[in-house]
């Protein structure tokens, strides 16, 4: 056995290699993006010749992970807690196929939204799928839990959810490593009609998926990470959740509370456990990151007035806890200091200098000077930034590929011009099906493709519109003489507003792509050949 430091994402894509996996499948989006980052770079990933290649998007992934399972392989699914939005259909539906070879989602939520648009709770859609959940409370428990949930996959056939917040994801803590497993082999399903989900099938398999639920709730009974810790004052209770725990420990001396502690990392939730548990205590306080979950169901369970957390209002209702919000719930002395000094200011983000958009955003702006406000659609990427100052370009970012589509809306509600803009990756993610829609319906849109040739926001990953985007708006039908490219450069402003002009005053469908790289991927290019000389 052998001891590394890793963050929490890298020991969960450690434990992947680890336990055979063939294949991981993933669209960048933070606190996830490491995952597969990780396994891209690992030498005994190249070696196996292990798939890490980046997906178009969650939906993608979750469908080729299915085929993998599907050809007996083990495979992983990483995304951000929004992702899990865009695979919905293909995840709530592998819990009907179930799996040949296992299938672990890796989730990582975004409690305070430290860079996301919600703060929603995986769990939810876990429990909805009727799905065994995992989430671990330290490092060593994310790469366990990895490594043992590929055999409850494939013991139980069915896909697992493990999922992670942002603090987890992006701290480091030593990790022991267990013995690396060989692949599976290839190996078809002994159900040939297992993935085909005609009614009378998939009720057969849900069916089945209703059997496990009993087993499910057993080994969740039964598991080594959901654990009672005694505790000499039974006039308090913890339920703590996930990282949660660590929150806790940290207000005591030498990690130990003086309360009975109930530490829930594995889902179904233990019902036994905590009926027991619930019972012995006066009171029970209940930790988890994220929205009330095992709150809500355990006042649904027990009916439990002495049931306290987030919806009671001991805890706030939105945010991340920490041991200080902890500490208050209890009653004790706040002894974790969390603030700020006051020599660092608040700095609002901001595009790199030298970024494309910029460029491109003060075109638009000077001729939007015409229009007046509100006409302006915008995406989720780094340039999403511009509705901040001294931009203040953007009127909307919704969800990714929204700005075509709430765009086409305005326009179908006669607020013209109507402006989208979006970056290239995010097009090739889920923009082209809105393009396709407002060419079927000759909307009258501009939809400007900032190109910077990389998906910049999560730290430069591939991107699928590489070398593509012209040839993808002509595919899709975009009339070649509205289809304008162009360089965002200081130099070419008056070429920017030129061809901004002609096409917003175009009474169809035109699509503009300014193309220039992403400054911090070039600058790396720089540095990566000055380094080779």
């Amino acid at each position: 056995m052998s001891r590394v430091l890793l963050l929490g994402d890298e020991a969960i894509a450690q434990a992947a290699i680890d336990a055979g996996l063939s294949g991981v499948y993933a669209y960048p989006g933070t606190p996830s993006t490491e995952i597969t980052e990780y396994i891209q770079n690992s030498k005994i990933a190249k070696e196996r010749k292990l798939h890490s290649d980046w997906s178009t998007n969650e939906k993608t992934a979750m469908e080729s992970a299915i085929g993998m399972s599907y050809a007996g392989k083990r495979a992983m699914v990483c995304m951000k807690h929004v992702g899990l939005n865009v695979a919905a259909d293909a995840f709530v539906n592998s819990t009907i196929t179930g799996v040949n070879g296992g299938i672990i989602v890796v989730v990582a939520d975004d409690p305070s939204m430290h860079s996301s648009q919600n703060e929603q709770d995986s769990r939810f859609y876990g429990d909805f799928a009727l799905m065994p959940m995992f989430e671990p409370s330290n490092q060593q428990e994310a790469y366990d839990m990895i490594y043992s949930g590929f055999e409850i996959s494939e013991k139980y056939n069915t896909p697992i959810l493990l999922r992670i917040t942002t603090r987890l994801a992006h701290s480091r803590s030593s990790v022991e490593l267990k013995p690396m497993r060989e692949e599976n082999k290839l190996k078809l399903p002994s159900d040939m009609r297992q993935f085909v989900l005609l009614p009378s099938i998939a009720r057969n398999n849900y069916k089945k998926l209703l059997g496990n639920q009993i087993y499910f709730i057993d080994e969740a009974e039964n598991s080594s990470f959901n654990k009672i810790i005694p505790g000499k004052d039974k006039s308090l209770g913890i339920i703590a959740c996930g990282i949660t725990y660590n929150y806790l420990i940290e207000n005591f001396e030498n990690h130990i509370s003086p309360y009975p502690v109930a530490k829930i990392c594995q889902y179904p939730l233990p019902d036994k456990l905590l009926k027991e548990f619930t019972d012995m205590c006066d009171e029970v306080l209940i930790l988890e990151d994220g929205y009330p979950f095992v709150e809500k169901q355990i006042n649904g369970l027990f009916g439990n007035s002495k049931i306290k957390g987030r919806l009671t209002g001991d805890l706030p209702r939105d945010g991340e806890l920490n041991p200080n919000l902890v500490a208050k719930a209890l009653g004790i002395k706040e002894n974790i200091d969390l603030k700020v000094s006051d020599i660092i200011s608040n700095r609002p983000p901001a595009l790199c200098p030298g970024c494309g958009h910029i460029d491109v955003f003060n075109s638009l702006n000077e001729i939007m000077a015409d229009y007046g406000p509100g006409h302006v659609f915008s995406d989720i990427g780094c340039y999403t930034l511009s509705a901040l100052p001294p931009l203040n370009a953007i009127n909307s970012c919704v969800d990714m590929g929204a700005s075509i589509t709430m765009a086409k809306g305005a326009a179908d509600a006669g607020l013209l011009p109507a402006i989208a803009f979006i970056g290239d990756s995010t097009f090739t993610h889920s923009g082209m099906t809105g393009l396709l829609d407002c060419i079927i319906e000759k909307t009258p849109i501009t939809i400007i493709i900032s190109d910077n040739s990389t998906t910049g926001m999560t730290g430069g990953q591939d991107s699928h519109a590489f070398n593509r985007l012209p040839e993808i708006c002509l595919g899709l039908g975009v009339e070649p003489e509205h289809l304008r490219i162009y360089t965002p450069l200081r130099k070419n402003h008056e070429e920017s507003l030129r061809i901004l002009r002609e096409e917003i005053a175009y009474q169809g469908v035109s699509v503009i792509i300014p193309q220039r790289e992403c400054v911090r991927t070039l600058e790396r290019k720089v540095k990566s050949k000055k380094a080779e000389l």
